[in-house]
């Protein structure tokens, strides 16, 4: 995940900590509600924490938690009652505080009185606002104290700061309260089984305008609800027989819908951020696996980040920043205070994996047939992001895509795995830079493969098959260079000396997915991946459990990965291997069940026998993008679905477990059009294909067979 080295790990959150999302807003808060300011909680917009305190008291009385529950992404009712002063248990004064997140958020407490006395109460509201940057709440080191101006007036406190020339604002609006200069207070009677409510906004403010998010007239629609039915409206509609897949899969339409934030510099296009809470902006690596595991539910979400990415494709060598001609970025932020992100600048390029990447979402999005105009206009950039792999990628002209950070602030691993200690060999040692990782030199030839289909599609035959053929000798080279013979298995990476680094990991299953893997290999690989040192129950870990830096609640050395697993599941399915996607696939979701159906960034590795619950990473991220997909990926994968619109193809070759149950899909984008499709067992059926189109009950050709069709060499053969 993104950002992550040895001092920028985030600090607890709390017990029972409740993040909502929607946008590049969240709210993370205690299980009453509650932000308090010596945690990494707070309201967040645009990166910045414009509430760092959120304290409710009734007289005199911190709120006990009952309950929190999550209604949507950016929804959650929290249950809390008045402990009694007078030592008692039982409180006659429950508390009920209803909040939403947008441009700030919108709260409706309710104080309820189950007694047969009047109540007297002295609510109070304790208000502070930091305007921290996000990195500074993440990583503890509040450094930037701004000048702070309090304006209480009526029912209404603005906070004011200034720093070195930048202003920000909130504006706090409660109905009925007093506001004084650091809280807004009430005082009210309660009658005997009655109840009091009021209705409370914190608005951050640009220029001095206060943000357009307002509580909704009665019967109508929040601004988060009518973005929400927007999004629900025009991704497909889903049915399948197990009620409990059903339920995450509703929960990955919902936690990506709230992912969604818009490009500042163009607010009509969508883009995918990370994930929530320290992850919410635009990555590039993770927001393009979210794109494309996400491909066949909501295809704008891929042309919208392809875009905003190409619009920052790197022109310049600065080694401050790691920006390269050709370079798709790590990472953007929008606020004044991006200096204080990876790189010092808004924009950071520490990533060796999001330029192939980028080539790789712009051929599925072309092969399915969405916006031909946005795929013309962005073949220019693929082809700039394959002159940087040939350029600087492949920094000593060895063949492999390498990393090395060439200053001392950016991450020190680039890849997937880019905590300080990812990457090590099989006693625990670490390997040092520059690293070619085996899943990047995947990705390459995934890039390879990719333009070839585009210019395939475009009738340029020669050009298809010069790019095949490069992809073809990094996968020979590949074979022979990363394939450990005396284990079995690849190496994760080439160290700096280019000795293999031969820790068991779960990069290689990334290897499959592209072709990259020879098939004699194959079998040996899959039977390391589904061994009891790699399989936990739940998923496979990211690192053996027989290897020297192996720890079950590590980061990137022995923890379960949804997305990585979503990965190695497509990979296990185009060598054949069925029977092991399909339990890989079964126990994620079943995962998936003790999280409200909601898989989270990562979980511990522990293996199912020890725990009979997947254990919960402390910080991990949730929602999280490729995490949200993983569910859609898992079942698209499943079903072995594909089009190729250019070759008049939509392609289903269904091997769903028994224990899915039957499958309904409908509204499926395709192409210019939407599509039906019912799998009941291992029979599919589409019905709305657009014209031009046949159904094909098997799997898609690959590029290799029409290259002999077209009587060129076929460089994979």
């Amino acid at each position: 995940m993104a950002g992550w080295n040895a001092d920028t790990a985030a600090g607890p959150l709390g017990s029972g900590t409740v993040t909502l999302v929607e946008g590049s807003s969240f709210c993370i808060s205690a299980a009453n509600g509650d932000i308090r300011p010596e945690l990494p909680q707070g309201v967040f917009h645009l990166d910045t924490r414009i509430l760092s305190k959120w304290e409710l008291t009734v007289n005199g009385q911190p709120l006990e938690p009952l309950a929190a529950e999550t209604k949507e992404p950016y929804r959650a009712l929290f249950a809390c009652r008045v402990p009694r002063s007078d030592g008692y248990a039982d409180s006659p004064l429950l508390v009920e505080r209803l909040r939403e997140v947008g441009a700030g958020i919108l709260e409706k407490i309710t104080v309820r009185n189950y007694s047969t006395k009047a109540a007297d109460c002295r609510i109070l509201l304790t208000v502070e606002s930091d305007f921290a940057d996000l990195f500074e709440v993440k990583e503890a080191r509040i450094t930037r104290h701004w000048t702070e101006t309090r304006l209480p007036e009526g029912n209404t406190l603005e906070i004011r700061g200034k720093w070195e020339g930048f202003r920000k604002s909130v504006v706090i609006q409660a109905e009925g309260a007093g506001a004084g200069a650091k809280a807004l207070g009430f005082r009210t009677t309660i009658p005997p089984f009655g109840e009091w409510s009021t209705r409370v906004s914190v608005l951050p403010t640009a220029d001095g305008v206060v943000a357009p998010f307002v509580h909704p007239a009665r019967g109508e629609m929040s601004p988060s609800d009518r973005r929400r039915q927007d999004w629900v409206d025009k991704i497909p509609v889903l049915h399948i027989g197990n009620r409990s897949i059903e339920r995450t899969l509703r929960r990955s339409y919902e936690d990506l819908g709230a992912l969604r934030i818009q490009d500042p510099d163009h607010p009509d296009r969508v883009v995918v951020a990370a994930g929530a809470p320290w992850f919410m902006t635009l990555f590039g690596r993770d927001s393009l696996w979210a794109s494309e595991m996400a491909l066949a539910v909501d295809p704008s979400l891929a042309l919208g980040t392809l875009r905003t990415l190409a619009d920052r494709q790197g022109s310049v060598v600065d080694p401050v920043s790691e920006e390269e001609p050709g370079k798709i970025l790590h990472e953007v932020r929008l606020d004044v205070s991006s200096g204080l992100a990876l790189g010092g600048k808004s924009a950071y390029y520490g990533s060796v994996d999001a330029t192939p990447l980028f080539v790789i979402v712009l051929g599925s999005v072309s092969r399915w047939g969405f916006g031909k105009e946005t795929i013309a206009a962005l073949l220019p950039n693929a082809d700039r992001a394959l002159e940087w792999i040939r350029d600087y990628g492949d920094r000593d002209g060895d063949g492999f895509v390498e990393y090395s950070r060439p200053n001392e602030h950016g991450l020190i691993n680039q890849g997937w795995k880019d905590s300080w200690d990812g990457i090590n060999f099989a006693d625990g040692t670490l390997a040092e830079p520059p690293l070619a990782l085996c899943e990047v030199q995947a990705y390459v030839h995934g890039a390879y493969t990719s333009r070839a289909w585009m210019a395939y599609d475009a009738g340029d035959l020669t050009l298809a098959a010069e790019l095949q053929e490069r992809a073809d000798r990094l996968k020979q080279k590949f074979n022979e260079e990363f394939w450990l013979p005396d284990k079995g298995y690849y190496a994760v990476a080439l160290d700096r000396d280019k000795r293999p680094v031969d820790a068991c990991a779960s990069n290689m299953g990334h290897t499959m997915w592209f072709g990259l893997m020879d098939e004699d290999k194959a079998p040996s690989v899959v039977e390391h991946l589904m061994s009891p040192e790699m399989f936990s129950g739940w998923g496979i870990r990211t690192l053996a459990s027989n290897m020297g830096a192996y720890n079950p609640a590590s980061y990137h050395n022995g923890s379960v990965w949804p997305h990585d697993n979503a990965l190695i599941v497509q990979g296990l399915l185009r060598y054949g291997f069925v029977e092991e996607a399909q339990r890989i696939a079964t126990a994620l979701l079943e995962a998936a069940e003790y999280s409200g159906g909601r898989l989270p960034e990562l979980f511990c590795g522990f293996d199912r026998k020890q725990f009979s619950e997947p254990v919960p990473y402390p910080t991990a991220c949730s929602p999280q993008a490729w995490a949200a997909t993983t569910p859609i990926q898992l079942v698209m994968g499943l079903m072995r679905y594909d089009t190729h619109i250019s070759l008049g193809g939509v392609w289903l070759d269904p091997v769903l477990p028994p224990s899915f149950g039957d499958l309904h899909i409908g509204n499926a984008p395709m192409g210019s059009g939407r599509i039906t499709i019912d799998i009941s067992g291992s029979k599919p059926s589409v019905q709305g294909l657009p014209e031009g189109l046949t159904f094909h009950h098997a799997q898609r050709p690959w590029l290799t067979e029409l290259l002999e069709q077209a009587h060129l060499p076929s460089p994979e053969k």
